[in-house]
This record gives structure tokens, sequence and C-alpha cells, in this order.
């Protein structure tokens, strides 16, 4: 039978190991990945007949609303499993050709690049440059204009069935929990595997490249929609604001109000009155914090740390773990059931300042305290006896708990 695409049963094969290894909530017809298995090679056999054939129509993404750290709720669309595995099937195509145009200070949904490689660049251009412009874009994800990005992609690729299926995926209609669709002539839902190359590419035009053209002086990191450009005077900074102003409304895209702002980051200059003087960037916090040299003298600098913001929703995680009321565990089911996730925390929070974190891993071990109370006749209403057990078992087992090594195996303290 002619074929009117070549796509390899290799490449939707391997698109479908990506899909299972990264998991993910189901689409709207409510298919789990251990639901697809069931007739494994008939379900990839139709995703490629369908893909190859042209015929393939991608289904409506689920409407899946979640909060922000920052406050407020984003919307993401779902696909199934089937429209994950053709996404990533073009992704793994289109991907390899697109990302060597790319700049190398953006770190966003990239391979080879991440969130503590943008911490850290920035970190280090916070000493250089007196000033800073951080920018984020009101629902970025949900305002890209299809015709500019089709015109982005079609000087990369000349590719039929990529940009097929790409226009069809741009224009599939979002499904919301009542039933009802919602039809879409912008945007590409936050939540689709291609969505994030999308994004890049339509960022890389809008921004990257035109900083290079016209604003090479000026440094900056962008992960996503979400950028700092540093300035090396206050004036340069509102004049570089204006103008980027300008550019993202000729390209329909709007800075956010509340989250874009100039930024003094002048440490060592007393005289500088400005009112802002820290930003948040991809949950750290940048501002002047005291440091301690390795010659044990103190120190004043601009540096990251754990943001507020992100503290908060760790600790309220924490607290619907609800450790105090789980009498029924081990300490060892305890420690399985939460040390990946807070070694997460800790690998990508304690790169900078790690001492901003005890605060909220000291409210952990409070609560398992308070556990051991509970779990344990003779710690009952023992509160100082129940501190010296824990500490007892941390000196005997210190990688129990991720967070112990970080505290300095001072668990029952704070």
């Amino acid at each position: 039978m002619a074929r009117s695409f070549d796509i390899s049963k290799k490449l939707v094969w391997q698109a479908y190991l990506r899909v299972k290894a990264n998991r993910g909530a189901e689409g709207i017809d409510g298919q789990t990945i251990e639901d697809f298995e069931q007739n494994l090679k008939g379900n990839l056999y139709r995703i490629w007949n369908r893909m190859t054939s042209g015929s393939y129509a991608p289904p409506a993404v689920k409407a899946v609303t979640i909060p922000k750290r920052s406050g407020g709720t984003r919307m993401l669309g779902i696909p199934t499993i089937s429209d994950r595995i053709a996404q990533t099937v073009v992704k793994m195509y289109l991907e390899p050709s697109l990302e060597p145009f790319f700049h190398e200070d953006s770190y966003g949904y990239r391979p080879g690049k991440s969130a503590i490689q943008a911490v850290t660049i920035t970190r280090e251009r916070c000493w250089k440059y007196g000033w800073l412009f951080e920018f984020d874009i009101k629902g970025a994800f949900d305002n890209i204009d299809h015709s500019l990005l089709t015109r982005a992609l079609q000087k990369h690729t000349d590719c039929e069935w990529v940009l097929l299926y790409i226009d069809r995926w741009l224009k599939a209609p979002m499904q919301h929990p009542n039933g009802d669709q919602e039809q879409r002539a912008k945007g590409t839902p936050q939540g689709g595997v291609v969505s994030p190359l999308l994004m890049n590419l339509f960022m890389h035009y809008v921004f990257d490249k035109w900083m290079a053209v016209h604003e090479p002086r000026l440094p900056f990191a962008r992960y996503a929609d979400d950028a700092v450009v540093h300035c090396p005077t206050l004036r340069e900074a509102e004049r570089l604001q204006v103008v980027l102003e300008q550019r993202f409304r000729e390209c329909n895209l709007e800075l956010h109000p509340e989250k874009s702002k100039i930024v003094c980051c002048k440490g060592n200059v007393p005289w500088v009155d400005y009112p802002v003087n820290k930003f948040e960037f991809l949950g750290y916090e940048f501002r002047l914090r005291t440091a301690v040299n390795r010659q044990g003298r103190k120190f004043v600098r601009f540096m990251p740390a754990i943001s507020p913001t992100s503290a908060k929703a760790i600790r309220k995680e924490i607290r619907s773990w609800s450790v105090q009321n789980r009498s029924d565990k081990s300490i060892d089911d305890l420690s399985r059931m939460f040390s990946s996730k807070l070694r997460g925390w800790i690998n990508y929070f304690g790169h900078f300042y790690k001492s901003a974190l005890y605060p909220t891993f000291y409210n952990l071990n409070r609560k398992l305290v308070k556990w051991a109370t509970r779990k344990f006749k003779k710690l009952r209403r023992r509160q100082r006896r129940a501190h010296y057990w824990l500490g007892a078992v941390a000196k005997r087992q210190p990688n129990l708990f991720p967070h112990w090594q970080l505290l300095g195996l001072r668990p029952a303290i704070g």
C-alpha cells in the first residue's frame, strides 16, 4: 500500500517509550498508559498508519486547571496517550534541526540545558551589571500567533507531514470538564508534548534573535516565557523596557504588568536608592545577602536563594503529607514515601545559599517528632525524649532522609 508520508515504525516505537517513561495524566478518552498497552501493537500500528497516510486527526485536549505557586490558576491542555505519542514523533523529528539555531542563553525545555544553568549565569551577571529588566509574558502559551509561528516553522523545515500535523494540533479544540469544546485560533496548549518546542521557536524570533540583532550588548537568560536582561545603567534599563513592550505588542504578546520590572542589583553602592532591589527567577529570589568567605569574613553580595514563594509551596506540600498522623507507617516507610520528593527539592534549591532551606526542613523534623510521639507509647507526651530518639536514628542512618545530610545530622533541632 502506498504511503503519503515516510515515517518509520521505529520512530513511533521510540516515541511510545518516551511517553511511557514520562507517564502523565490521561486525556479526554480516560485512557492510561496501562490501558494503551493492553493492545500495544495494534494501537501503535494505528498511529503509524494514520500518520503515514495523512489521515491522523488529533482529538481535543483535556482542559485541566492547576494552581500557580504565585497565586491564581493555569489552564493546561492534556492530550490523549495516542496523541502524545504522535506529538513525540514530530518533536523527535523536528527538534534536532531546530536546536543548532537556538540561542545559547535560551534554557527552557532544551536538551542539555537547565533552569539551574540559567540561575547560575544570572547570578554571575548580576555581579557585573548594576541593573536588570525582568519580564514575564502574560499567557504566553495561550497567545502565540499561529501565522507568525507557521512562518517561523517554514524557515526551518519543508517537511509536509510535520507542518500538516502541527497545524492540526494548533487548531485542535480544548474540551472543558462539562464537555464543552472551545475552538482555538491562537496559542498552543501548555501540556502538549510539542508545545514547549514551538514556544522556543516562537520566542527565538520574537526575542532571542531580535536581541542579538538590536541589543547585542545586553546579555539575557530566558526560560520559556520568563527572562531577565542585564543593563549597565538605569537609563538603559528604562529604554529597554519601552522597546521590549513595543516589540512584544508587534508580535501580539503582552508583558505581565506585575511580573515585569526594573531591578537594582548594586550591592556595593550605598548611595543608590532604588525601590526595587530584588526579583524572583525560576523559583529563586535574588537580593543582597550576607555570606562568609573561606577566611571567615562576612561580606554582602547580590545572590540567589530559594524564594519565599517556593518555600511556601514546599511547606504546603509537606503539610499535605500529614506525616505526624501516619502512625501506621514505620520510619522506613516514610523515607520511601517522601525521600524522592525531598531529594528533588534539595538538588534544585540547594545549589545556592543552602541555609535558606533550613527553616522548611526543620519544620519537617518537628512533624517527624510528633509522628514518633504518636507511634511509640514510651515517647507519648515526651517531646524532648522524641527529639533525642530522632537524633539517634539520624546518627545510625544518616541517609534515611535526604534533608538530614543538608542539616548536618541535626534532625531534632529547630
